[in-house]
């Protein structure tokens, strides 16, 4: 079992204040006098800053596999999404991050977890994502008037989401039937008898066949429950070929830090699927001729690998009647997706505006 470490406060020299990960400064800072305290990232085991994995030999040893830095951290799980989250113990959580749910129960660490060796750091501040979101909450014209005090943007969580990674050589072969578009010429005679000549296409068939070789580098697969699955693709993607550092608990310092859910099987099972579609697209455009079909695509993967990583993201989850909404920024990119309520009161008065709009066009037309 990999080394555990236990999370150490990092006071302030100045305040006394216990230090966090300063997205702005990119370093550790007092947020309380605003001092920025040395540090030095950390490096792995091996010295080197990424490591890849195996992923065969490591499905074969699940779910006994520990790798990474193990944390002294405490873990609750929320009983309304079943999103577990780690963090310092000394904090007192009283509220679901990604919910606002009180119903939070303390769970055991899983000491055969495997933790992750690298994440990317967050790089937006929190000071510029409450600004954009005041300008996203200004943007939904439908939403209801009262939508901005409930969801305040004051309070803007910052997360670690858990993400997989997988590297793969992929190798296929294909057969279609390519499809040569021409035109003949017919003659039709209309209701009234009369003869026309019109251009009519059609489609020539043909075999055809061929083989591909693509490398997967960092395809990501998505750890996590707390934050809805289809904001998080409109806020991928997450630059994790270049910019991911080896873990080091100051980057997470002040961070609430979520766990996976989704397990290295699981996510290798998705990725595999997800690799499937992108090579059958290749394939697909590899297809001569104008269009096409019965596409078959007989695919392989070798020097399958992984990481398991940490991204950061912004989170405000609020509560409109009794559904969850929430708006997600990218901790990296800045790039925002949110849900919202709608107020079927202005948009009622939008359709009506537009009835009338046409019925005076008509009218002027007439």
């Amino acid at each position: 079992m990999a080394e555990v470490i236990a999370l150490r406060k990092h006071p302030c020299p100045d305040c006394g204040g216990d230090a966090e990960w300063n997205a702005a400064k990119q370093a550790l800072a007092c947020p309380y006098c605003g001092l920025i305290l040395p540090w030095t990232p950390a490096q792995n085991a091996l010295g080197a800053s990424i490591l890849e994995h195996p992923l065969d030999a490591a499905l074969a040893k699940m779910p006994n596999q520990a790798r990474g830095l193990l944390l002294e951290t405490k873990s609750v799980r929320c009983e309304s999404c079943q999103a577990i989250s780690q963090f310092d113990p000394t904090r007192a959580a009283q509220r679901c991050d990604f919910c606002g749910s009180p119903a939070i129960v303390a769970v055991d660490d899983l000491r055969d977890a495997i933790t992750p060796e690298s994440l990317l750091p967050a790089v937006v501040s929190a000071n510029h994502v409450r600004d954009d979101l005041r300008k996203w909450y200004g943007q939904r014209w439908f939403a209801p008037n009262k939508l901005k005090r409930v969801a305040l943007t004051d309070t803007v969580s910052g997360i670690y989401l858990p993400y997989w990674t997988f590297d793969a050589h992929a190798a296929a072969q294909w057969t279609a039937e390519a499809g040569h578009y021409y035109y003949e010429n017919q003659t039709v005679r209309d209701s009234n008898g009369r003869s026309a000549t019109r251009r009519v296409r059609k489609v020539r068939w043909e075999p055809a066949a061929g083989s591909l070789e693509h490398f997967f580098d960092d395809d990501l697969v998505s750890g996590s429950c707390g934050v809805h699955a289809d904001l998080l693709k409109k806020v991928e993607p997450f630059p994790t070929t270049e910019d991911l550092k080896a873990y080091d608990p100051a980057y997470v310092r002040g961070w609430v830090v979520e766990r996976y859910q989704v397990d290295l099987n699981r996510a290798s099972q998705i990725s595999e699927e997800q690799m499937e579609q992108i090579v059958r697209q290749l394939c697909s455009q590899k297809v001569p001729g104008d269009t096409q079909r019965n596409l078959q695509v007989q695919s392989h993967f070798s020097g399958r690998t992984f990481k398991h990583i940490l991204v950061p993201v912004w989170l405000v989850s609020y509560n409109y009647g009794a559904k969850n909404f929430q708006v997600v920024v990218n901790g990296y990119t800045g790039k925002i997706a949110g849900e919202h309520p709608l107020s079927w009161v202005k948009i009622s008065l939008a359709i009506i505006a537009a009835l009338i709009l046409v019925l005076v066009i008509f009218s002027l037309r007439q």
